[in-house]
């Protein structure tokens, strides 16, 4: 029988490729290797030479200010922002990447960490050119997207957050998952069977969806893969209270959230941006939950686009 969901990844990325971007994959050494979805522009297929010589292709820098989205635990990049890509790439040169283990990405290193995600991330993004840009990090993506700004200040100019916290602290961890009634991080974020599924989907949307139980099923079986080393990236998430500490940003930092989050509630929000100084603003969408950027792509995409802008035009993303 035919899976649906896989069904239609022809048609999503279609959109994807009339919108401006194409999939890339990027070696950044042996036994690691990135899919990133990059602006078409940035592709350049030199000619064919002798009858059955291979045609390479060559990347060229991105002429127009960069903009990486990086995505959550529960789907690769362009189903994640499927609806913000068209809404940017007139302004700006797009990356969407797969994180390791999510769509193409893997390998055969043993650290699981979101740092270790990070490094790898900021090694791909130098391999495609990329010299500054701004992220958008949603959930697990946020995590990743704020040690990406620690680490590499000379790359990442400003970044925007949904739905995401600094780090996972083990007192965050307990607290979130007794109130929304789950026993482990595995158990909401890797679900099994079709009523697991649907028991993430009613914590992370506002407006519960319907589906049917056989679109649910064929979800789970092609964005779940690789399950054995997304636990492990569960297990290397979590941090102790005593370890984890709130970094000294240079950039600006936009908190954009969904106002009905059942899952980092506004009360997280708001706390962070208490604690990460005058350089953090916050806004919050109503009517959306954890999928925020799915559930009001409109609105989403308005307050997106007003931060990036002002980025520019301050002369921190030239």
């Amino acid at each position: 029988m035919v899976n649906l969901v896989e069904a239609q990844k022809p048609l999503l990325h279609g959109l994807m490729k009339m919108a401006g971007v194409k999939p890339h994959t990027v070696e950044i050494e042996p036994g690691t290797v990135m899919n990133v979805w990059v602006p078409i522009e940035t592709l350049k297929k030199s000619k064919k030479g002798e009858k059955g010589s291979e045609t390479t292709t060559t990347l060229t820098k991105p002429k127009k200010p960069v903009v990486v989205l990086v995505h959550g635990f529960a789907a690769e990049g362009v189903v994640t922002w499927q609806f913000q890509v068209g809404a940017l790439t007139r302004k700006y040169s797009v990356y969407i990447p797969d994180l390791l283990f999510f769509g193409g990405s893997v390998t055969d290193k043993a650290d699981r960490s979101p740092t270790f995600q990070a490094e790898t991330l900021e090694k791909c993004l130098r391999k495609l050119g990329v010299e500054k840009c701004a992220m958008v990090g949603f959930s697990y993506g946020g995590m990743v997207v704020f040690k990406m700004a620690e680490l590499y200040p000379d790359l990442v100019r400003g970044l925007v957050v949904s739905g995401s916290i600094l780090a996972m602290t083990d007192s965050i961890s307990d607290e979130t998952l007794s109130r929304l009634g789950f026993k482990s991080s595995s158990e909401l974020l890797l679900p099994t069977s079709v009523k697991g599924l649907k028991a993430l989907l009613s914590v992370a949307t506002h407006k519960k969806l319907w589906f049917p139980n056989r679109l649910h099923k064929d979800f789970l079986e092609v964005m779940f893969n690789n399950r054995n080393e997304r636990g492990e990236l569960l297990e290397g998430l979590v941090v102790s209270n005593r370890d984890a500490t709130i970094p000294q940003f240079a950039q600006k930092i936009y908190l954009l959230w969904g106002e009905n989050d059942q899952i980092f509630n506004l009360e997280l929000a708001q706390n962070m941006k208490q604690r990460l100084g005058e350089n953090a603003t916050f806004e919050g969408i109503r009517k959306a939950g954890h999928l925020v950027q799915i559930e009001r792509p409109c609105v989403y995409n308005r307050c997106l686009k007003k931060f990036l802008a002002t980025l520019h035009e301050s002369g921190v993303q030239k």
